[in-house]
């Protein structure tokens, strides 16, 4: 079954899906008393790429975008086809080259308990930054992907794979049969992220700020590691931590350790 078609707003997001995927735009909408240059630009992008641009009002724009900031730009799109479950994701990456495979190993975020669109969204963004695979989360303890998503992810939501499984347990046993290291995080755990070597293929799993990692995800993950704190706040949001871990296995695959 087609999947029903989807609203995206704002310059990032409809400018993403207009580079990427052009056909899949199916009406564009404007607001025509936006004259300025990133407007025109924008514009000159939709006219080449062959979309049809509609102009309306200030009121159809809000409405369409669920009085979400779309800048002027609101887009209703079909889906573009990513990666849909966790076996696509594996088979396309174990499927790659193996020289591609050294150079560039599996790197998979898991998200147990982020439920706040805006926090997803920024998830998305830092993920897509670091070259992250796939981004995997639970049915029952998640955002789905929505315009809110879309707009905060400023066009990573149509590039970064994102997979809603079943049992998030059993999806990280799923990822260690695949040869995957499975790491999550702890403010009690013994070691720091900096002490980890990050370059083969690895799955980092996060939880929200507060609740952290369920007990079961937690034992279900090969090793723990903390992210040092050494300020005042006891805690990090759960993009902000994302990219503070992610951008390490990035360091380390670009400049390994001696």
């Amino acid at each position: 079954m087609a999947s029903e078609p989807r609203v995206l707003y704002g310059f990032h997001a409809v400018g993403v899906r207009l580079k990427m995927a052009p056909a899949s735009i199916l009406e564009l909408y404007v607001d025509p008393t936006r004259r300025d240059a990133r407007m025109k630009q924008f514009l000159a992008r939709a006219h080449e790429a062959g979309v049809r641009v509609m102009e309306v009002d200030g009121a159809r724009l809000a409405g369409l975008a669920g009085g979400g900031h779309h800048q002027g730009v609101v887009a209703r799109v079909s889906a573009v086809e990513l990666a849909r479950t966790l076996d696509d994701v594996l088979d396309q990456l174990q499927a790659r080259p193996e020289a591609e495979r050294r150079a560039d190993p599996a790197l998979l975020l898991v998200l147990d308990g982020v439920t706040d669109p805006h926090n997803l969204g920024a998830c998305l963004r830092v993920a897509d930054a670091a070259g992250v695979h796939a981004v995997i989360a639970p049915k029952d303890r998640a955002c789905g992907l929505n315009a809110t998503v879309a707009k905060v992810a400023s066009g990573a939501a149509e590039t970064v794979p994102y997979v809603m499984v079943t049992n998030l347990a059993r999806t990280l046993q799923s990822l260690k049969d695949r040869g995957l290291w499975v790491v999550g995080t702890s403010d009690a755990a013994p070691r720091t992220l900096y002490e980890l070597d990050w370059r083969g293929p690895v799955a980092l799993v996060m939880g929200a700020e507060g609740s952290g990692l369920r007990q079961l995800v937690r034992r279900s993950c090969d090793e723990l590691v903390a992210i040092p704190m050494r300020g005042a706040v006891e805690s990090l949001n759960v993009s902000v931590a994302s990219a503070v871990c992610l951008y390490e296995a990035v360091r380390q695959r670009l400049h390994p350790l001696r």
